[in-house]
Order: structure tokens, then sequence, then C-alpha cells
């Protein structure tokens, strides 16, 4: 039987509410290379897969499994290649990731800061990265990636999975915690969880002998909610949405968050289709208007066009908004994007938005990655356009977030 893939969201964060607890999700998920989304139990909510409960302290003694070995990766950036079993008499933190992950990516601030605190005590962070898309596999768009999260440890690249196998994971991001005899003493899934995370990599390093008495601990709390969202009774956020077919039809359909609204998306797989905007919109759904090709990982333009006439129009529930784009082909191409009919401006545009001088919104689209592409002020209900003359506009994923700051 084969198994689903659940990319974020999954973990949940819970907000008590005037009585009423909300779900915020916020994990990537899966053990099988084929990701889906987690199923809705109703429209504009996600099925959260319950947080795993964790000691709070270490135990006395090291109960845990041997951690797998590092198997069947490819290239090594940052390091020579390593391996589990030469790294005994060290902690060793596993962090499953990929680069468009945007849980992963509200991570790295933590695991730098780690990195930065620890690794002359003996502290060691392998990020592993296990592809969702395609483009993932690619060693240069690992490496770029790299780069522009200013990732300074370890990292291998595990596209077929091996390693991801060999630690039964489920979920981008995932930590592994392994002691200085190989033991893995603890797991994280998901955001969260970094003062936690901090007690138990401390613990650890003192028990194969590091002395921090000098080393301040940081116990970083999570990521502040806003204002808005935590004090709005009923509040809901767009769960994460994907493009293209594997992922929104068929089996998988059963496990979308969110839905394309058009009814000829399913029934169009890999055929340029034209399609309506019906005007009538629901929050949390997807409308089209005009050529669009539906693939198996993304949502492509379907046709080069002149006046961005066509569009993709995403009533959404949240703070922020990001995108995964990638030009099909080598030439970046502009995006113009909208937000209830308005060009984003300086208070509300994502970082990855261009304001050019006439007013008007675009992002440059010119590597595959994750875009930021809005960050408004508080959290609420909003139409987010996205139009591009193009047919390199390759969609694959939207995902969302309601901090106080960041992606």
């Amino acid at each position: 039987m084969a198994t689903v893939i659940k990319r974020s969201p999954t973990l949940v964060l819970a907000v008590l509410l005037a009585g009423v607890t909300l779900l915020l999700i916020s994990a990537c998920g899966s053990n099988d290379p084929t990701p889906t989304a987690t199923p809705p139990p109703g429209e504009g909510s996600a099925s959260p897969t319950a947080t795993p409960t964790v000691e709070t302290t270490v135990p006395p003694k090291a109960d845990g499994p041997l951690a797998a070995e590092l198997v069947g990766t490819q290239e090594w950036i940052n390091s020579a290649p390593l391996k589990i079993e030469e790294l005994r008499g060290q902690v060793v933190l596993i962090d499953f990731w990929t680069y468009t992950c945007v849980n992963c990516i509200r991570t790295f601030p933590f695991l730098k800061i780690w990195h930065s605190k620890y690794a002359d005590d003996g502290l060691v962070i392998i990020g592993v990265h296990t592809p969702e898309f395609q483009f993932e596999h690619d060693l240069e768009n690992v490496q770029q990636a790299v780069m522009d999260y200013s990732i300074g440890w370890p990292v291998v690249q595990d596209n077929d999975y091996k390693t991801w196998r060999a630690y039964n994971n489920r979920y981008w991001p995932s930590k592994y915690l392994i002691d200085k005899d190989g033991i893995v003493r603890y797991e994280h899934f998901g955001e969260g969880g970094y003062d936690e995370t901090e007690r138990w990599i401390r613990d650890l390093l003192e028990e194969a002998g590091a002395d921090l008495t000098t080393v301040e601990p940081l116990f970083a709390p999570n990521q502040t909610l806003d204002f808005t969202f935590q004090n709005t009774i009923g509040a809901e956020i767009t769960a994460e949405l994907y493009g293209g077919y594997e992922r929104s039809c068929g089996l998988y359909s059963l496990y979308a968050n969110s839905s394309v609204a058009n009814p000829e998306y399913c029934k169009s797989k890999d055929v340029v289709t034209f399609y309506e905007d019906p005007g009538d919109r629901k929050t949390h759904r997807l409308y089209l208007q005009g050529s669009w090709l539906v693939e198996e990982e993304s949502l492509r333009h379907g046709a080069e066009t002149a006046n961005f006439e066509d569009y993709m129009l995403l009533r959404f529930a949240a703070k922020s908004v990001n995108v995964v784009l990638t030009p099909e082909e080598t030439e970046p191409f502009k995006v113009l994007v909208t937000l209830d009919g308005e060009y984003l401006n300086e208070f509300n545009k994502g970082e990855d938005v261009v304001i050019e001088k006439d007013g008007r919104s675009f992002l440059v689209v010119d590597k595959p990655r994750l875009y930021a592409v809005v960050e408004a002020p508080v959290y609420g209900t909003y139409d987010l356009k996205l139009s591009s003359n193009s047919k390199d506009f390759a969609f694959y994923a939207f995902t969302f977030g309601v901090y106080g700051e960041g992606i």
C-alpha cells in the first residue's frame, strides 16, 4: 500500500481564545516521496497531526534507538562527507529540511544561534536536504539556497529519501538529537519548541563533558502571533495550497487542505485549458481566469499574453503569504501582484515584491524558490491576485503565516 507524504502544515500551535482552541499548523510531513496536503475536516481548516509528547528533562539513563547512518546520500555542502559513527563523543543534531518549506525557513534563526553558540563545545548540526519538488533535487539550487539563507553547518542531499526512511521520518522540518554514544535521545517535529530543544542540546553536551558555565542559554520563545489573530474569536488561517494535480486531484484530493475552485481543474491534466473566474468567491479558494496548464507538480500559465489579462486570484485568511514559483525556462519573468484590487505598498508587501516608479507591484521570478509576497499590517481576509504575461509562470504552492513579524 502506498504511503502518503504530508508537506506543511501538520503540527499544531494551540492558541486559547475565549474558551476556543485555535489550531495553527506548523510543520511539513511524510514518509514517502509523494507529498500531499493534510486532509481537511471542513472548509477553511486543516486537520492537524497531534504534537508528539516528549520528556521535558533528559532521562537519567540513555534510553533510545541507535541513530541510523546517513545512507544513500549525494553531495555535501559546507563539509566533507560525515558519518554518524565517526561523530561519537559529540552531540549531533540531524535537521531534515527542504529549501522551499516555509516551516523549515522559520527555524533557521534558531539553528544559526545553536550552531554559533555550541559548535565549539561539540554540537554538530547536519542539515539533511530531502526535496519535495523536482527542482529541489538540483545541487546548484540547493547550494544557492544555502548561500541565500546563510547556512553555515554541513548539508547533505538526500534526493532518494534513503536517510529520510532510515530515520522513519515523516515531516519537514524534523530534528533528531543524538548523544555522545550515538543514541537518539530527543525528537522534535515542526516549528516551535526552541527552548526545550536548547535544554536538550545543553544537557547532552554536558553529558559529553562540555563545560557550559560561561555559555548563556537563549531559551528562545516561539514566534509571536499577530495580535489581531490572537484576539479574533474563531479566526482561521488558510491552509497550504498546492498547484499541481498530484496533490489536488484523484486520490490526493482526499488530503487537500484547500482547493482550486474551477471545476475544470482536475479534468484538464496536462492540457492547456481556458478557465473563467466565476466572481462569487469563497475564502480559502483559488480562482483562475484565462489559459492554464495543470501539471503534476505545478499550475502553469498556458499562453503568452500582453496585458496581464490571465490571472489566479486567491481569497485567503492570514497575515502573510508566500508562494513557490519557478521559471520553466532560464529567462526571468515578472508577476503583477495586487491585494484587494490595489497594488502593494511599503506597508503590506512581502520582501520579494518590487514597487516600480508607476506604483505597480511585481515579483521578479529569476530562480526556483519561495517568494515572500504579502506582509499585511494585521491578520485579515484578503484577495490576492497574481498575473504574468509569460508562459513560464509556474506556481507550486502557497503558504500562509500569522506571526507578528517575518514570513
